[in-house]
């Protein structure tokens, strides 16, 4: 076992691994700004919500567009820059991720209207599309293979201090300036990652890069808008069978398996399909999408909770959701041990069930409910997901190649942002369908014209009953019980998609280290804990569908 464990040494440059410490570091910083934006974006929805001049008077429909803007740009050319950065080098792709993403932030900070935010939005996503492939593609290439998950786990770590110190910042923005400031904020920190990125960070690429799919690109994009597009009507409206409704879902899934036809056929495919032939890979993917899925949806309606319903400031609600990180920072990086001691499946599966147990438990919160209860859920609920991002993560990026790393990275992120998105806008619906029904015998307090944008949201709610003066004041109570059904129904879909996603894990993701030579084919990945000394080669571990397409 000698020459296997000195081969490590011959891959990356000795000035590059005395540093990589320090380099990973500085992936975090960016890899931060990614994170950190929406989690401040979190608090401050309610915020942006309220009529101008403290806000903007979005609807719940524009806060959803707002995040999903961000997402679906994200989400639909994740690959695409994981491809750009194979090819022009991982380090030009970042650093001009960065600086759109820096560019967009100033843009939104400043807008003028919802509609403008959420185009300012997207191009921050277009910004953050070439920054998270890319982080991860260079952590893979300055660091062993025996060492890959433990900085796996340190970056995935970083993800939880981004959502705890995201909040708590937006908060404190919030306080003291105007509802722009929480872009704003992204400026300082873009100019800081981009000097220590240009001083520290070594550049790499892969020798025979993919071409460029711009036909599948154009698809997923198309078919994603307007299949969230849909979903968001539906919820607007409280109904599902509405023509426009119909016709934009039915228009997404066709543009969307017109997709998944032009990939299996392309000689240069956005995402290769034959990737999926391995089913530990697909169950690291989709539990990846279920686990953002079930997540972001909930998230969505936590800061309403806090702030509509129990009168939280956005420094209060940043300060509630600190358990939630907290859990995230302090179990992310210990979850390869887990792994090393009861295999991927016990320790995923264990974990999704925990995250289901506790959106489960959203059902249960009234008015009323003692805030300590919400703040174990939140630890709960990121003990949960630090034990399952960290395993699926090394699983998805160990099973290609170094040299496709920025790919494995972008199919990685590209179904969290594509199962983030879905879940706001389909459980964000079932909230305003659900929050409708139950409200809308209340609103005849209000004029006729004003009913059914005031039945869209909490927000809207009061905010048509603040209008009213004193009269207003006898739809408060009415409004608070509505949203707290609406919440508990969109809990417990929550929670159904996360038991469907333990499901999946503990049906195909491998247990403990299989035996050298046992084991069927597909299973045959690095475990995520496991000390991948031994594969002398880039390509050791890599799938038939990964050799067929390198060749």
């Amino acid at each position: 076992m000698t020459s296997p464990a000195a081969a490590p040494d011959r891959r990356i440059p000795e000035h590059v691994h005395r540093r990589r410490w320090v380099i990973l570091g500085v992936l975090i910083l960016s890899l931060l700004i990614v994170v950190l934006d929406n989690s401040i974006l979190n608090v401050a929805i309610k915020t942006i919500s309220t009529p101008a001049p403290t806000g903007l008077g979005a609807t719940q429909s524009e806060l959803e567009w707002a995040i999903n803007a961000y997402t679906l740009v994200f989400a639909g050319l994740l690959f695409t820059a994981g491809l750009l950065g194979d090819r022009l080098g991982r380090k030009k792709v970042l650093l001009g991720g960065l600086a759109v993403f820096g560019l967009g932030s100033a843009l939104a900070a400043f807008s003028g209207s919802p509609a403008e935010l959420i185009g300012f939005r997207a191009v921050m996503g277009l910004g953050a599309a070439f920054v998270m492939p890319a982080t991860l593609a260079v952590l893979m290439n300055v660091f062993e293979r025996d060492e890959q998950p433990k900085a796996i786990g340190i970056w995935a770590g970083g993800v939880g201090l981004a959502i705890a110190i995201g909040p708590v910042t937006g908060g404190l923005l919030l306080a003291h300036f105007w509802w722009g400031s929480v872009f704003l904020v992204n400026v300082p920190i873009v100019l800081t990652a981009l000097a220590l990125m240009l001083w520290l960070v070594p550049d790499s690429r892969d020798p025979a890069p993919g071409r460029i799919d711009p036909l599948g690109v154009v698809l997923s994009v198309a078919g994603l808008v307007l299949l969230v597009y849909g979903i968001i009507k539906g919820g607007q409206l409280a109904d599902f069978t509405d023509p426009t409704v119909l016709a934009a879902v039915g228009a997404g899934l066709v543009v969307l398996a017109a997709f998944v036809v032009v990939e299996k056929r392309s000689t240069h495919p956005s995402i290769d399909m034959a990737y999926f032939k391995n089913k530990v890979f697909s169950a690291s993917i989709i539990a990846i999408a279920l686990v953002f899925f079930a997540l972001l949806g909930v998230t969505f309606f936590a800061v309403f909770y806090t702030q509509s319903v129990r009168g939280y400031s956005p420094l209060e609600t940043g300060l509630l959701m600190l358990p939630l990180a907290a859990a995230q920072m302090i179990f992310a990086p210990r979850a390869r041990l887990l792994v090393d001691r009861f295999g991927n499946r016990a320790t995923t599966t264990g974990g999704m069930l925990l995250l289901a147990a506790m959106l489960g438990a959203f059902a249960t919160l009234d008015a009323d409910t003692p805030i300590w209860i919400l703040e174990v859920v939140f630890f709960l609920m990121g003990a949960g997901m630090a034990n399952i991002m960290t395993p699926v993560s090394v699983v998805i990026m160990q099973t290609l190649p170094r040299e496709k790393a920025g790919s494995a990275s972008a199919l990685s992120n590209t179904f969290r942002q594509v199962g983030g998105a879905l879940g706001i806008a389909v459980l964000g619906s079932v909230l305003s369908a659900a929050y409708r029904t139950h409200i809308e015998d209340k609103l005849v307090l209000l004029p006729p014209g004003v009913r059914h944008a005031a039945g869209e949201s909490i927000e809207a709610t009061l905010g048509a009953a603040a209008r009213l003066g004193p009269r207003g004041d006898a739809l408060t109570g009415p409004a608070n019980d509505a949203f707290l059904h609406a919440m508990h129904v969109t809990a417990l879909c929550g929670a159904g998609v996360a038991a469907l996603g333990a499901i999946v894990v503990a049906l195909f993701l491998p247990g403990r280290s299989p035996e050298p030579g046992g084991g069927e084919k597909e299973e045959e990945l690095v475990p995520a804990g496991a000390k991948a000394a031994t594969n002398t080669t880039d390509t050791t571990d890599a799938t038939d569908a990964t050799e067929e397409r390198d060749r």
